[in-house]
C-alpha cells in the first residue's frame, strides 16, 4: 500500500518589506520526496512577482562554519538548500524602504526557500557538517560592477548571532572581500 503525504506550499511574510520565507510544495512517498523549487502559477497566486525566465543559477558547496555575504544587488534572488542545512540572514540596505536596517534570520533546511528582493543584503553560514549545497536563482545574471552594496556581516551593530564562531583571518571561514566590507551604519548612512 502506497503512503503519499503532500506539503503544500506556504508563503510567510518577514520584518523586512518583500523577504518572503516560501515552504515548498513537496509530495513524499517511499522513494523519496519532490519538492517544488519554482511554480510560476504557485507564486502568482500567492501574490509574489514572476520570477521567470531565470537568468543565471548558482549552486555552491560550503564547508561547516564559512561564511558567505552579506551581498545586495539589484537583482531578485530565490535561496535554499539542497543538501545540508544553513543560518540565513537578510539586511535591508534600500535606501527608500520602510524597513531599511531590518535584519532578519532564517533557519535554511530542505524544502525551506527565501525569497530575496532587490537590494537587500543575503548571506549564510553552513552549520552542517561536510558541506551544505546553497542553490541561487537569479533574475538578472550578475555581471562586475552591478548596482548593490555589500555589508560586513560580523558587523555587531546588525546583531546577527552566527551560531558557529567566524575566524577573520582564516579565507576558509569567511573571504577578505567579505571580511573587509564596510559596516551598515556606511552603507545606510
Amino acid at each position: 500500500m502506497s503512503q503519499t503525504t503532500v506539503v503544500p506550499f506556504v508563503v510567510a511574510g518577514t520584518e523586512i518589506e518583500g523577504l518572503k520565507v516560501l515552504q515548498a510544495k513537496q509530495i513524499t512517498d517511499e522513494r523519496g520526496t519532490v519538492r517544488e523549487f519554482y511554480r510560476e502559477s504557485s507564486f502568482l497566486e500567492a501574490g509574489l512577482p514572476s520570477l521567470g525566465p531565470w537568468l543565471q543559477v548558482n549552486v555552491t558547496e560550503t564547508r561547516q562554519g564559512a561564511l558567505r555575504g552579506l551581498h545586495g544587488e539589484e537583482m531578485f534572488k530565490l535561496v535554499a538548500v539542497v543538501e545540508g542545512e544553513a543560518f540565513g540572514a537578510y539586511f535591508d540596505a534600500r535606501p527608500d524602504s520602510p524597513s531599511r536596517g531590518k535584519v532578519v534570520t532564517v533557519r535554511l533546511v530542505k524544502g525551506t526557500q527565501v525569497l530575496v528582493p532587490k537590494g537587500v543584503c543575503n548571506g549564510f553560514q553552513s552549520v552542517s557538517p561536510g558541506v551544505t549545497q546553497y542553490l541561487y536563482c537569479f533574475d538578472q545574471e550578475w555581471r562586475t560592477g552591478m548596482a548593490g552594496v555589500a555589508v560586513n556581516p560580523l558587523d555587531p551593530d546588525l546583531g546577527i548571532a552566527w551560531p558557529l564562531p567566524v575566524d577573520v583571518s582564516d579565507p576558509g571561514l569567511i573571504s577578505v572581500k567579505d571580511a573587509s566590507a564596510p559596516f551598515a551604519a556606511e552603507v545606510t548612512g
